[in-house]
């Protein structure tokens, strides 16, 4: 595993520019560090170290995915989460703890709409009887990005959208005055107006929406 970390390293310190990561760190807030490697570098950089036949075994990955996440640099975060899509179709039970860990730490919408919307979508599609209780410890927790995470995580979903599920989530939210809620609510709306737009209207004209979250909603039908 150490071998794997140095590697992707010295390949990411390879291809580092200074200059871009000033403006992916600046894009960010200066929240976090970056190598500086525009997104089709790091991808052709990386795509070595997610061949099937090289990845490491599946029961070192909760342990490799934390390393690579309390990293400074941003493209460590990326990688893994990447990494770890690379092993849905393998997801255990208790694979749900990494998928919280890696959304309440070094926390931000980049890393978390594809946490929530590629991770933990196809972790309930394989536990669906786990998708109730931590929906309901997610919501009831002050984690903002938790909470963005169950407003979006049915994202794509088009037909197989659990409307009522949506509605229940959403009305649990309702009176949030954070921007990442409110907009993750109106992009939900938005992408299941492409499949039932009259639901999609009628769930808005009886809701007390957000204004934000009210005018994304109903972008693509009014």
């Amino acid at each position: 595993m150490n071998d794997f970390i140095k590697t992707l390293e010295s390949e990411f310190e390879t291809y580092a520019d200074s200059k871009i990561a000033e403006e992916q760190k600046a894009y960010l807030r200066n929240q976090f560090s970056f190598y500086g490697l525009k997104t089709p570098v790091r991808r052709a950089v990386q795509k070595p170290f997610l061949v099937k036949a090289y990845l490491p075994p599946k029961q070192n990955l909760a342990g490799l995915i934390k390393i690579l996440w309390n990293k400074p640099q941003r493209e460590y975060h990326y990688f893994a989460q990447e990494l770890t899509q690379k092993y849905a179709k393998q997801f255990e039970e208790n694979d749900i703890l990494l998928l919280e860990f890696m959304v309440t730490h070094n926390s931000w919408w980049d890393t978390v709409d594809f946490i929530a919307t590629k991770l933990i979508s196809e972790y309930f599609k394989t536990f669906p009887e786990r998708r109730d209780s931590y929906i309901k410890k997610w919501l009831a927790s002050e984690d903002i990005w938790l909470q963005r995470s169950c407003v979006i995580f049915q994202l794509l979903s088009k037909e197989k959208m659990d409307a009522e599920f949506l509605r229940q989530i959403i009305n649990s939210l309702l009176g949030s005055k954070e921007f990442f809620i409110n907009k993750a609510i109106g992009w939900a709306l938005r992408d299941y107006s492409r499949t039932n737009p009259e639901w999609v209207k009628n769930f808005v004209a009886c809701t007390e929406l957000n204004p934000l979250s009210k005018r994304e909603a109903l972008r693509l039908i009014t």
